[in-house]
């Protein structure tokens, strides 16, 4: 515990460095406490909306705005006086994407050599996790799922960090670690056995329900917003085996059971078919990958309504980033024997009627990437464009409980929203080059044509601190 403490003081520090470059730097000399959205009313002219919700597309509609929040949405809104026209006539407006699978305390080139987790501290993980962010929400994802990272409780820091307006990010939600057995998939499994790593670096490995609830209750004392559990091997540890269950139906009912105590979900990773059905049984919200999803385990997701985060997009990293930054063969190796079975099993669940939602593991492909797997939702596992796009605004945001704040574009929610010079139901590729990106009302990013650039990044930190 002392060492996770040292940590947190660590990344602080980090961040109170970070912030005296020129992204923030007048973040940093504020004290007032986060400020709203902008001061006077905004009103966004959008050539086509898709609400994130509807399976219709509003044509030559309005989105008024007023502070963080969306207040009415359509084609007739008048417009209170003194409101800011944002001219995206020749856009599309869509929701803020939602990435419910990432790790922004992560990078690729990390992903070889499990060692480098000790040469860094947390401070280098505090610098890096800040860029992530910037690179996350640039791309149009706004809202995150973090779910785990190994410097314990790094990704609750960024996340108040983001709070705050010390820096640039997107809404995260944050598992602080993972709860694993020892030498699961969410331990670092390389070194001697007698070599015992430092506490914050295996913070989460656990054995039997006591320890798992312990665990687990240690976690809500960090402020944590859900609980990731490692229930099967996994592709990126070394000697762990993806098709083998890691915790007992009990044991992961045990960590459900008590996140519920205090109103958290728990995200399942789980590849093989038996760790699904345990999951599913045990009342998990998510099982994250479900690689190896048969018959029987997709019947139990949807008699227990349990989402599954299909991360198409991390096969092709694995095997293209792992041999560019020399990742283990084995990791190389396990993705390749799962394509004799994935992504056809993902996509027999798509058929079956289980909710997907959307999530990329990003940190095993780079951060801002995210929105390269759009068009594998259509051409892998048979979504339409409409439904790989709700697959990332309001399925996800359901699955995240945060429905009533982001995923759609409707009044009451926050005026998180991107938009793109084309139709992305004709052509889903051009998400993943997103011109303008605004979060809680304030323009994050507006690379349009013709636009000046500016450092919307700095005026959006320097307006959360004033």
């Amino acid at each position: 515990m002392l060492q996770v403490g040292r940590g947190a003081v660590i990344f602080g520090l980090a961040l109170s460095l970070a912030l005296a470059g020129p992204v923030a730097a007048a973040a940093a000399a504020a004290a007032a406490p986060p400020g709203g959205g902008p001061a006077r009313p905004v009103a966004i002219r959008c050539g086509r909306i898709i609400d994130g919700v509807s399976e219709e597309v509003l044509a030559g509609g309005t989105v008024l705005i007023e502070g963080e929040r969306i207040t009415r949405v359509g084609r007739e809104v008048a417009l209170p006086g003194g409101a800011e026209v944002i001219d995206l006539s020749d856009h599309t407006c869509l929701p803020g994407f939602i990435d419910c699978h990432t790790h922004l305390t992560d990078r690729p080139e990390s992903g070889g050599d499990e060692a480098d987790h000790l040469r860094r501290s947390a401070a280098d993980v505090a610098f890096r996790s800040i860029d992530n962010a910037r690179r996350t929400l640039e791309a149009g994802f706004t809202t995150v799922r973090d779910v785990g990272t190994y410097h314990a409780f790094t990704d609750v820091a960024l996340r108040d960090a983001i709070n705050r307006g010390d820096v640039v990010g997107p809404r995260m939600q944050v598992a602080g670690f993972y709860v694993t057995i020892p030498g699961g998939g969410g331990e670092l499994n390389s070194f001697a056995p007698e070599i015992r790593l430092p506490e914050h670096l295996r913070f989460g490995v656990a054995s039997g329900p006591d320890e798992i609830r312990r665990v687990v209750r240690q976690a809500v004392r960090q402020r944590v917003d859900l609980i990731k559990v490692i229930a099967s091997g996994a592709f990126l540890a070394l000697g762990s085996v993806p098709q083998a269950p890691a915790f007992t139906e009990e044991e992961i009912r045990a960590a459900v059971r008590e996140a519920g105590k205090a109103g958290l979900k728990v995200a399942a990773h789980a590849h093989d078919a038996l760790s699904i059905v345990a999951s599913a049984r045990a009342g998990v919200a998510s099982i994250d990958h479900g690689t190896f999803i048969d018959a029987e385990a997709i019947r139990a997701v949807l008699k227990h309504g349990t989402y599954v985060v299909a991360d198409l997009i991390s096969g092709p990293c694995i095997k293209e980033v792992g041999r560019e930054q020399g990742w283990p063969e084995e990791y190389i190796r396990k993705q390749e024997e799962s394509e004799t079975i994935w992504p056809e099993s993902i996509r027999k669940a798509q058929r079956a009627g289980v909710r997907i939602a959307f999530g990329t593991d990003a940190a095993v492909c780079p951060h801002g990437a995210n929105a390269r797997q759009f068009p594998l939702m259509v051409e892998w596992i048979g979504m339409t464009p409409m439904q790989a796009i709700r697959s990332a605004t309001s399925v996800a945001a359901a699955l995240m409980g945060w429905e009533d704040r982001v995923g759609s574009l409707a009044p009451g929610r926050f005026a998180d929203l991107v938009a793109v010079p084309a139709d992305p139901l004709r052509d889903l590729r051009v998400l993943a080059s997103i011109p303008f990106v605004m979060k809680g009302g304030r323009v994050i990013k507006d690379a349009r044509p013709g636009r000046t650039p500016g450092n919307e990044a700095a005026q959006f930190c320097e307006s959360r601190s004033n």
